[in-house]
């Protein structure tokens, strides 16, 4: 460096970092009065700068903004939606199949928090809480009387793991209220509901949601099922509203064999994927029955229609919701999260089964409600499907997408307690679950002579004073009905009293076993499976095996 250069260089640095500065604040400084000095802000920004600036009353633009988002989105599908950092948490929580809290099942008789299941190994089950016990108080803050809200137990009960909360328990035989200080963790939660044999040979999956869990629990399931003898399998997706993409993929390259196309997917920006079975799966080969109904939407539609295009399994039940665009996920600088619909999917077969959509989601999702309205519930005549191209599944049935998975065998819907006034108030108000809890935990000694749930299943009928006590408990939460709704309603009514008296007995998921024996879509399904359905659209026309 020569002398000259080594004398100017520290001033001209000076003045680089002066200029700098000088600019930092002059752009600061325009952000500031960007309002007033017609800046290029676009629109909505221009809107909301005038609305702080000058509204009359004073406003929260974060509110406006996230309501603004939420109209910019219905504008585009009714799944593209935005969730704000508040939410966030929640609503990722159902994907990764676990949340933060003490690791409880609780619901509200009489006005008070009663725990009913204590999971295993979580952290309430480790300081000794037990089914039964009754949560008084919430970190010395009264928790009983009319004015709580499940919501805000929850909202007490969990937190971020590592944090601790202490409730007072008032046990049966006990005095004095207890004290347990909990230390939060994570906590499981379950995408299968139950997982039983249904006879000797029959085994039957009920997935509830596709979240991060679900395939290493159905394959636990699956594998517990065929050392117990499982020859053939139903699998539930009834009221599954779906979930992760690759949950759905992981299990269906279960089902079928290797080197078979499961689903693939293609958007404007986004060029066609293929998912490709890949592995051994524990389930290739055997009868195989898909339940699904208005309510199993994306995941398991994506399930369901490869069985189908794949003639590996029987559909069975109702024409599914019809959903077939694909979402992701980018975080916002704010915590918050846009979920932007980026593809569609298709089946194997090359259909998409996503419904018409005309930027109205009163209207998109009130096509449920009127499925019952128009009789398509009763009578598979009654469906219209949008796409009218004809598909071909792999033995060359027809098939057809734009509006759902339509099943190989449609069951009616059971419409034999419509408008049963009684019947409502009690589920309303969850009166089956609270009267069979208080009564089981009063009267266990009456199931002592059942060893086993499926002894249970067979032999049990609920006794007439079991009902007569639920009529009086029902009445005294000032629900009665007629003579005619309350006969129309006892069988519904005493089947959920047995099982959830099986759930107190044996265990959480004994519930499915006993209302399942009298389900007409398992009894469509096990009989479908020994038949092969070659042609669909209401009446299935089937021949027998070879």
């Amino acid at each position: 460096m020569n002398r000259r250069l080594a004398i100017w260089l520290p001033l001209m640095m000076a003045l680089v970092m002066a200029l700098g500065i000088q600019i930092g604040l002059l752009l600061r400084n325009s952000k500031q009065t960007a309002l007033f000095a017609g800046s290029k802000l676009n629109t909505m920004e221009e809107v909301l700068d005038y609305v702080q600036a000058k509204y009359v009353d004073t406003v929260n633009v974060g509110q406006l903004e996230e309501g603004a988002i939420g109209d910019i989105l219905e504008h585009l599908d009714p799944h593209s939606t935005f969730i704000p950092a508040s939410d966030l948490k929640n609503v990722n929580q159902e994907l990764e199949g676990n949340f933060e809290g003490i690791g409880i099942e609780f619901f509200l008789v009489a006005d008070t928090i009663t725990v009913v299941n204590v999971i295993s190994g979580g952290p309430a089950e480790q300081v000794g809480l037990q089914a039964g016990d009754k949560i008084i108080t919430i970190n010395d803050t009264s928790f009983t009387g009319g004015h709580i809200q499940d919501i805000d137990v929850v909202n007490h009960l969990r937190g971020p793991k590592g944090s601790k909360v202490t409730v007072g328990i008032k046990r049966r035989g006990v005095q004095k209220v207890l004290s347990f200080t909990i230390t939060r963790d994570k906590i499981p939660m379950y995408s299968i509901d139950a997982s039983y044999m249904i006879d000797d040979k029959t085994g039957y999956v009920k997935i509830n949601r596709f979240s991060e869990t679900t395939y290493d629990e159905f394959i636990s399931a699956v594998k517990k099922l065929k050392l117990e003898g499982m020859k053939e399998l139903v699998l539930d997706l009834r009221q599954n509203g779906g979930g992760l993409l690759n949950a759905a993929t992981d299990i269906t390259d279960e089902l079928l064999d290797q080197q078979k196309l499961m689903v693939y997917t293609k958007g404007r920006v986004y060029s066609r994927l293929d998912y490709k079975t890949r592995v051994l799966g524990e389930y290739e080969e055997g009868p195989l029955a898909v339940l699904i109904d208005e309510g199993s939407a994306s995941a398991s539609e994506i399930v369901a229609g490869a069985m189908q295009d794949w003639d590996r399994a029987v559909i069975v039940g109702r024409r599914s919701f019809g959903k077939g665009l694909v979402q992701e996920q980018y975080g916002l600088s704010d915590g918050s999260a846009l979920r932007l619909t980026v593809a569609k999917y298709y089946t194997p077969s090359g259909r998409c089964i996503q419904k018409p959509y005309d930027h109205n989601i009163s209207n998109y999702y009130g096509e449920v409600v009127n499925r019952y309205h128009d009789g398509e519930v009763l009578n598979a005549d009654s469906v219209h499907l949008s796409d009218t191209v004809k598909y071909y599944t792999s033995q060359g049935r027809v098939v057809y997408g734009g509006g759902g998975i339509m099943p190989d065998v449609f069951v009616p819907l059971d419409t034999s307690n419509n408008g049963n006034e009684f019947l409502n108030a009690v589920l309303n108000q969850g009166l089956i679950q609270q009267f069979s809890y208080s009564w089981y935990h009063d009267h266990a000694a009456m199931l002592s002579a059942f060893s086993s749930i499926n002894d249970y299943r067979k032999n049990y009928q609920v006794p007439g004073d079991v009902f007569n006590a639920f009529m009086n408990y029902a009445a005294k939460n000032n629900v009665k009905g007629n003579e005619e709704e309350v006969n129309r309603a006892r069988h519904f009514i005493e089947l959920r009293i047995k099982a959830f008296f099986a759930r107190e007995k044996f265990s959480s998921d004994s519930f499915y076993p006993v209302v399942n024996d009298e389900d007409p879509v398992i009894r469509a399904a096990m009989q479908s499976m020994k038949k092969e359905v070659t042609a669909f659209n209401g009446s299935a026309s089937q021949r027998a095996k070879k």
